[in-house]
């Protein structure tokens, strides 16, 4: 599961590099390159489309490493007072306790 979904992040994210490439805001790129497609289709519905397409490929890409981080192994930590216990070394606080002498 974790390789689809990491496969499907890097996929969504080499195809919004190419449709960002594609589109530009000041009405030039890619997309006003293809005049018949447009003229046929119209400018503002090939604008839209790609608008559309490159929100929905972020959301892929957000959605999609959320559930890769939530997926992840939790790492295991021991509490330090353990740590020190199985060391045989002083409590926690550094502090070493003194025994009394026996009266």
């Amino acid at each position: 599961m974790d390789f689809i979904l990491s496969a499907l992040t890097i996929l969504a994210s080499i195809l919004l590099i190419l449709v960002v490439y594609v589109q530009n805001s000041k009405g030039g790129g890619l997309s006003s390159d293809f005049g018949a497609a447009n003229q046929l289709g119209g400018v503002q519905k090939t604008t839209e489309f790609i608008e559309k397409l490159t929100w929905s490929l972020a959301g892929v890409i957000v959605v999609a490493s959320i559930l890769t981080t939530i997926r992840q192994e939790k790492p295991v930590v021991e509490e330090p007072a353990k740590q020190e216990q199985q060391k045989g070394g002083a409590p926690q606080g550094g502090q070493q306790q003194q025994q009394q002498p026996a009266k």
